[in-house]
């Protein structure tokens, strides 16, 4: 039975609107913010920074309990949001510089072929204006942010990219110390995430009837990085906002703003769906890139980022790699609704596919999850895997196996009843141990 449990049940008590057919080329919104951790929204057990859109987006929707990044850190995981790959089948597993090649096949580009318009804001990542892995090489209509990972450390740059022109962000003056790397201001009069914001919504504005994809990649919360190292404190907002009088370090004022600014630009999206009578046609997906960070003076602790998971940015322990996911579509995701089934950045792929009517190409490792966007019963993965360097995860059913090193044993846990993975029972399992090992072996093939 699928893990959708609970979405199925709504859907026999209310009846068979959810059951029936979809609206024809839905558009669909991925929304993903940077370094969001499981634990930092209300509707996931935050308890201090306030999320009220999103806690209300998620009474309206889905909650996805066990949705996965690609990876645990930035460019592979949205190397494999893009392409519908895991990490044993991307050309890299760190955040080793990449850029698409011309053989790479995109969403965007599958979903273009398909006649939909497809844009994005954000953290690009994956390629310069010189290069092939330039957005508008790689089936996007329209892209305005940063292009590079680096670069999108500092929320205060002297510009953005708006297709292939520099656009000019007024006032901003790079700081010359040695430890900046171009990525610390020390004067900051225009902050990029409104700018990028807006552009967003006008995507949205002007599709007009034709239905679009569109990707909003904030870079919040991210902390620069050298903003950190150079003044100590990298989380890097215009103010505090409801935070300003508490008696928190300004690295902890800044990350919570951060969150709730962020909180508040998804509301004003859902209002913006709604006025433009968009939002029984649209998809809207929130989730995160990765797990949280403890970087640019902050610490992931602070406020619990990672809830009950083991780990952060950079493990592959749940908390490096389990992203809180709502799905939004009144009409067809039944409200206060949550499933369980374990799924991954490189099911998007498939499932926009499915809902656009396009062609979903061959040796893929995704699988569509329009089934559980529906309530009904979702096709489940043999396994799911990943790679960071040296370390590798697979999840099959309930049973978690990590290695942090090829060269020490194998960890083995039950998130059934140890989400938290703080017991090994690896010596107890051997059998089980050996069926995950053997996928660790496939993965990669």
């Amino acid at each position: 039975m699928s893990r959708c449990l609970f979405a199925f049940l709504v859907l026999i008590h209310h009846g068979p609107a959810i059951a029936g057919d979809l609206p024809p080329r839905p558009n669909i919104i991925w929304i993903m913010c940077d370094d969001l951790g499981y634990g930092d929204l209300g509707c996931f057990g935050q308890k201090t920074i306030a999320t009220p859109r999103l806690d209300q987006l998620a009474k309206e929707g889905m909650r996805f309990t066990d949705f996965y990044a690609g990876c645990t850190v930035c460019r592979p995981s949205r190397l494999s949001l893009w392409t519908g790959k895991h990490m044993g089948h991307t050309p890299i597993s760190s955040n080793a510089n990449y850029h698409f090649k011309p053989g790479d096949v995109t969403v965007a580009e599958l979903l273009k072929d398909a006649g939909y318009r497809t844009g994005g804001v954000g953290k690009w990542a994956m390629g310069w204006v010189e290069t092939s892995g330039f957005p508008l090489k790689n089936g996007f209509d329209f892209w305005m942010g940063y292009l590079d990972q680096g670069q999108a450390h500092n929320y205060y740059p002297t510009h953005l990219w708006r297709n292939g022109q520099k656009y000019p962000l007024p006032g901003n003056v790079l700081s010359d110390h040695p430890r900046a790397r171009g990525r610390v201001t020390s004067r900051k009069v225009t902050w990029s995430h409104p700018v990028m914001t807006e552009e967003a919504f006008a995507f949205i504005r002007e599709s007009g009837d034709q239905p679009f994809l569109l990707h909003v990649h904030w870079t919040i919360p991210h902390a620069n990085n050298e903003g950190g190292r150079v003044h100590g404190d990298g989380m890097e907002v215009p103010d505090y906002g409801i935070y300003k009088e508490k008696d928190w370090a300004n690295t902890s004022k800044g990350q919570a703003a951060m969150v709730s600014w962020m909180d508040r630009d998804v509301g004003r999206l859902v209002d913006l769906l709604r006025e433009l009578k968009l939002e029984r046609r649209t998809l809207v997906i929130f989730t995160s890139d990765n797990g949280p960070h403890s970087e640019g003076g902050h610490r992931h602790e602070v406020f619990d980022a990672n809830g009950p998971l083991r780990g952060f940015k950079r493990d592959l322990y749940e908390g490096g790699i389990r992203v809180p996911t709502i799905a939004w579509w009144p009409g067809v995701v039944e409200s206060g609704t949550t499933c369980a089934e374990p799924l991954a950045f490189w099911d998007f792929l498939p499932t926009a596919c499915e809902l656009a009517g396009a062609e979903i190409p061959a040796g893929l490792d995704g699988i569509s999850f329009v089934n559980a966007l529906r309530g009904m019963k979702q096709r489940s993965h043999d396994y799911l895997y990943w790679k960071y360097g040296r370390k590798e995860a697979v999840r099959a059913g309930n049973w978690k196996l990590v290695r942090t090193d090829a060269a020490k044993p194998a960890e083995l846990y039950d998130l059934k009843g140890d989400p938290g993975e703080k017991s090994n029972v690896a010596g107890e399992h051997k059998a089980v141990v050996q069926t995950l090992q053997d996928y660790l072996g496939q993965a990669t093939k």
